[in-house]
This record gives C-alpha cells, structure tokens and sequence, in this order.
C-alpha cells in the first residue's frame, strides 16, 4: 500500500505495539512467517516491515523473535551468522525441528 505521507511517530509506535504484542501471543515450539506476524497484528501486508523491525530488536530482547521465519520456512537469517545459529538453538530447545536451516513441516503461505 502506498502512502501520501510517511506514518507519525505515534502511528508507528502503535504499530510496533501491535506487532510485539502478536509476537509475544507466540506459545514456544510454535513458528511462523513474517507475513503470517503481520496478518496477525492486523498490519495487513507488511512482511518486510516486520523483519526490519525485528531485526532492531536489542540483543537482550525477551521478544520471541526466533519464531518468526520466512514464507518457505527458512529462517530469515544468514545460514553462517551467530543469529542464525542463536535462533536454530532457540528452536530447537522448544522441540521445532531444524534441518539445513529450515524448519521441517513449515506448511508454506504461498502455494
């Protein structure tokens, strides 16, 4: 969707408000997409907004932001990086099978 103008800053907090608070709805051992986090917090399509918004989140974050993958259940991370491994570790620990850095039976969004 496209916008005359950009968002006012109390716009924005609401939406990352209702971003984090569908993010921490997440039970462990439970994924989805980021299109998926999006829907839920009602911000309709806004995929990429959410991965840049999680990918700000402080290291210290309590957030469950390890849940949230890509559409074809990748995660949406570097396969090297020490995130991706943190996330892998995260994963795994709630019983999420993780193989070649994808999630096994991650029912896709896109047919």
């Amino acid at each position: 969707m496209l916008r005359d103008k950009p968002l006012s800053e109390s716009q924005l907090n609401e939406r990352h408000l209702r971003l984090y608070a569908a993010l921490a709805q997440i039970p462990p051992g439970c994924v989805m997409s980021y299109g998926e986090l999006a829907q839920q917090a009602g911000l309709g399509r806004a995929a990429r907004w959410v991965g840049r918004v999680l990918a700000q989140l402080p290291d210290d974050s309590r957030l469950p932001w390890h849940r949230i993958l890509r559409a074809d259940g990748r995660l949406g991370l570097p396969a090297d990086s020490p995130s991706a491994r943190k996330q892998c570790e995260r994963l795994r620990s709630e019983g999420v099978l993780v193989e070649n850095g994808r999630v096994k039976g991650f029912k896709q969004d896109a047919p």
